[in-house]
Formats: C-alpha cells, structure tokens, sequence
C-alpha cells in the first residue's frame, strides 16, 4: 500500500507563491478581497470583460482596461474610479500582438506589478464555414486566440517577476464544447482556449500562478444586442420579442438569458483565493446549457424533449 504524509490542515513542506495558510473552515473577507492586486481585462470596455472589470475592482483590485474602443475604455476607467481604485485605460487592438505587448509593459511600467490577467476579448461573426472568406478565418484566429497566446505571454513573465503567484481567468465559451453551426472557426479557437488554459495550468503551478476559464452561453451584452460599436448604450438596443424569450426559456434550463455581472462574479471567484485550490478548470457559466446537451423545456412546460416540440418527456421512474 502506498504510504500518503498526513498533512496538518493548511500546512505545505514547501509553500509555493500564491499559497494562502488556512487552518480554518469559515470565509474570511481575505479569501475574496484583491486589495492592491493588480488585473488586466482584454476586452474590458463593455458586455463580460467590463462586468468582471468592475467586479474585481469592488473586490479592491487596481484594473487595466485593454478595449479597441476608445470611449469604452474610458468609461469603464470612470466606474472603477468611482469604486475607489486606479485605473488605467489603454486602447488597444488586440489582433496586434506589438500593440498587446506594449499595452503589458505600459501596466507593468504604471503598476510594477501583475497578479491578475482576464484573457476576455474575443468577437464573432455567425457565416457557415464553406462561406467564410480565409480573410475571415484569419480574423477570427487572430482575436480569440492571438491575443489569448500574446497576453499570457508577455504578462506570466511579470507575474512570475514578482513572486506572488498569480490567476489567469480566460473567458471561452459553451461553443468550444459542442458542435456549432455558423460559427466554426470562432468554436474551433475556443476549443483551443480551453486546452491552452488546462496546458497553462500545469505548466504554471510551479510558479504559483493558477489558469483557469468560465464558458458563458447567451449572456445580455452589447454585442448580443447589436451594440458593437461606439459607447455602451442600452437605449439603443432592440426589443426582445415575446417568442425570442420563450425560445430561451425552453433552450436554457434556468430559463432567461445570462447577465454579464454573473460572469463577472464567476470571474473573481477564480481570480481570488476563494480558489487558491483550483486550477485547469473550465467554468460553465450558462444557466445549465451545456448540461442539457441539446435537452430543450417542451412547450407546455411539463418535461424535457430531445427536440423543440410540444410533447411530452416522462418525469420521474417509468417503472413506477
């Protein structure tokens, strides 16, 4: 029989960066606050990236805020002023490797430090595969997964610099783990995400630096409702109609869409020592989407159909 060391609770033979000492079962404002951490959100001026952007700046982090939108980055730099931490908003196309390489040196140089990095910008635009242009392709690779290898890349070495270990959170999506008509590449380079963050994981830990990801499904944002471009403005976003609701509800198991201050509250978990015990995780954050597998709520509201249908799936023991 394999002999196993009995460890007291909360004690390591050789502690590693990051590694917080417990000897208690009870949560304490030191396992969720990030007091004087600093984050850099990809990604960070709307939708996802700004909700975990101000999250982890209510949690007491200083944020950098990477967006291709001027006005966006500069709006979420207010809010995180307004919560009492610095913010530094950098502009940023993260299709640019030189460009997200300076925008790292450029928070290193401000800060001298980096404990947090949320790989988060991404974008997508829905076209069966055989109508995608290699232009198109290329696009897609360049700013869901480039910018993901380019972003660890020049922010781990600062990480491991300072000896503090570290939490990478990378935002993927339910995509990379089920077939996904219309949206082939952008799929594919989730898919490569999730493995990047389980390889990172291992190759991290040493360093103390844990990699994690969460997997969001529809989630109201304003790339979800058309407002690519320009300021954040729900005024200018168009009504759902009653059938695209009960489409959601029977597609989604909790029944109504995502909304991006979950992803962010998901996002912090990860980023804080609420986790200091996790790493090489992928995170659904989708109402129970990936867990329904193609299940959908049948429309009398009584049961479960492997298609969107009016019949009727049996609850229960059938030999009852």
């Amino acid at each position: 029989m394999l002999a196993v060391a009995s460890l007291d609770p909360g004690e390591r033979r050789t502690p590693i960066p990051g590694y917080i000492k417990k000897g208690r079962a009870d949560v304490q404002p030191a396992d969720y606050l990030l007091t004087d951490k600093v984050a850099i959100v990809t990604g960070g001026g709307g939708g996802i990236g700004r909700a975990i952007a101000l999250e982890l700046a209510s949690a007491g982090a200083d944020i950098v805020i990477a967006d291709i939108v001027p006005e966006r980055c500069a709006e979420t730099a207010d809010r995180v002023r307004e919560l009492g931490r610095a913010a530094l908003p950098v502009p940023t196309d993260m299709t640019d490797t030189d460009r997200v390489r300076a925008m790292i040196e450029q928070a290193d140089a401000t800060f001298g430090r980096i404990d947090i990095l949320v790989n988060n910008a991404g974008g997508v635009s829905g076209k069966p595969f055989l109508a995608q242009s290699e232009r198109s392709w290329r696009r897609h690779i360049d700013l869901n997964l480039i910018s993901l290898f380019a972003a660890t890349s020049a922010a781990v070495p600062v990480m491991i610099r300072g000896a503090r270990g570290g939490a990478i959170v990378n935002v993927t999506s339910i995509e990379a783990s089920r077939a996904a008509p219309s949206y082939a590449v952008y799929a594919a380079c989730k898919a490569g995400m999730n493995s990047f963050t389980r390889t990172m994981a291992l190759e991290l830990a040493e360093h103390g630096i844990r990699v994690n990801a969460i997997a969001p499904d529809y989630t109201v944002t304003p790339g979800t409702r058309g407002n690519v471009t320009g300021p954040v403005d729900p005024s200018r976003w168009p009504a759902i109609s009653p059938e695209h609701e009960a489409a959601t509800a029977r597609r989604i198991p909790l029944g109504r869409p995502g909304v991006d201050d979950e992803c962010g509250k998901a996002a912090l978990y990860l980023a804080s020592a609420m986790s200091s015990y996790v790493t090489g995780i992928v995170l659904p954050v989708d109402g129970g989407s990936w867990a329904s597998s193609g299940w959908f709520r049948t429309r009398d509201g009584h049961g479960w159909a492997l298609h969107d249908t009016v019949g009727y799936a049996p609850r229960g023991n059938s030999d009852s």
